[in-house]
């Protein structure tokens, strides 16, 4: 399963630069430096099963080019001169049908580089047991896990009403919040709160996963584990998570999670490109699943998660779009085990309880993020209208962890829905 990362772009050979080319925004060039530096594959996906018969290639191609030509962030290629800032191209020769392909297997397909030279994103039309799957994928540094969330509700039925075209440059975000508030969150960002485990380590090329479909009643009956207001889809996913890992004897006392948070806003539901920032929340090591639960639950009402990842969004917007010393040393800590141990996230389908794509009914869907150069595992909860997926992904020399961490974390989820006697 080893795969070659993939290399820099550089500037496309006809010199199309063009004056509408826009340098890139710090979190996008984060994750362009990781691919180009040859330390990860950056690559995030989004899977989704359907029921029915598959639509034909030709079927899906003309779907693409009819429900996703709007979205302008979709033409961006990609490019660099030596030394300097990154930057996007929107392709003047842009032919969306020509990302859609009918090949591929879904592991080896998140370490495989994208295409070069082009908007680094692909869709592929996969055979399943039960029907067909359909993968997204894209490079992280044109779009985060929602942004093709939004892409594959935009393929279903019943169509979206409306389909805005969505920039390359991110929203000026301004949460409001006291300037105590600020510089103490501003300061926790930058606290180390963990530390290496016994999965960290040198990442390798490939990818193995594991999936477990969830029904919803599951994760309702896990929300209301405790007394009073149910707790959030995150509280109850990292509370499986501590106890999985503390079960398998991968964590201590200071395992931390990194929890993605969408930033947009309502009228920013189908923006794409790079719209989030992550919160770093410890992972309690407490025995009693509720009693895990409702620390996790307490941190994260007092934390307001969503101002605060958004105040973190403004300021990484804010940095100069130039390479500095001190960027570099940010950059080499946060992807560092000392930062945070895994990254967590839990996804939502923007998807409604009819979508179908041709005949076939959406049955479930699942984010499969990237791994960073320092972070092997990553752990999503993906809800969608019939239920969840629970998935466990890690590098190809870290396979045999997925399905015995899955079925832990799985485990924890039931011991949290289980009334208690």
């Amino acid at each position: 399963m080893s795969r070659t990362p993939s290399p820099a772009w550089v500037e496309p050979a006809d010199g199309t630069r063009a004056a509408e080319a826009e340098p890139m925004p710090p979190l996008d060039a984060w994750f362009h430096r990781q691919q180009s530096s040859g330390a990860a594959c950056t690559t995030v996906g989004y899977a989704a099963w359907f029921d029915g018969p598959p639509p034909a290639l030709a079927q899906l191609r003309t779907r693409v080019l009819q429900r996703l030509g709007g979205f302008r962030r979709l033409r961006a290629v990609p490019f660099i001169e030596a030394g300097n800032w990154p930057h996007w191209h929107e392709d003047p020769a842009f032919e969306g049908d020509r990302h859609v392909t009918a090949s591929g297997e879904l592991g080896p397909l998140l370490s495989e580089p994208l295409p070069a030279g082009q908007p680094p994103w692909q869709l592929h039309l996969l055979p399943d047991a039960d029907g067909f799957a359909v993968l997204l994928r894209a490079h992280h540094a044109l779009l985060d896990g929602q942004s093709l969330s939004i892409m594959l509700t935009a393929l279903l039925d019943p169509a979206p009403e409306r389909r805005p075209r969505s920039p390359v440059s991110p929203p000026s975000l301004l949460p409001p919040a006291s300037l105590a508030r600020k510089l103490a969150w501003a300061l926790d960002d930058l606290l180390p709160k963990s530390r290496p485990l016994p999965f960290h380590g040198q990442l390798g090329a490939g990818r193995d996963l594991t999936f477990t479909r969830l029904p919803g009643e599951l994760l309702a009956a896990a929300r209301n584990a405790l007394d009073g207001p149910r707790s959030s889809n995150t509280a109850v996913l990292l509370a499986a998570v501590a106890g999985a890992l503390r079960e398998l004897g991968l964590s201590g006392s200071a395992a931390c999670a990194m929890v993605p948070v969408d930033v947009r806003t309502a009228d920013q539901s189908t923006l794409l490109g790079n719209h989030y920032a992550t919160v770093r929340l410890p992972l309690p090591a407490h025995p009693d699943p509720r009693l895990r639960l409702a620390a996790l639950d307490h941190r994260i009402r007092r934390t307001d998660l969503r101002q605060r990842a958004s105040l973190q969004a403004q300021l990484v917007a804010s940095r100069a779009r130039r390479h500095t010393a001190f960027g570099a040393a940010a950059g080499r800590y946060v992807e560092s085990p000392r930062y945070s141990s895994l990254l967590c996230t839990s996804l939502p389908s923007a998807s409604g309880p009819c979508a179908t794509l041709g005949t076939a009914r959406l049955a479930a869907a699942a984010l499969l993020p990237p791994l960073g150069p320092s972070h092997p595992l990553a752990v999503s909860l993906t809800r969608h209208p019939r239920g969840a997926v629970l998935t466990t992904l890690a590098d190809h020399t870290r396979a045999a962890l997925t399905a015995p961490l899955n079925a832990a974390i799985t485990d924890h989820l039931r011991q949290l829905a289980t009334p208690q006697r």
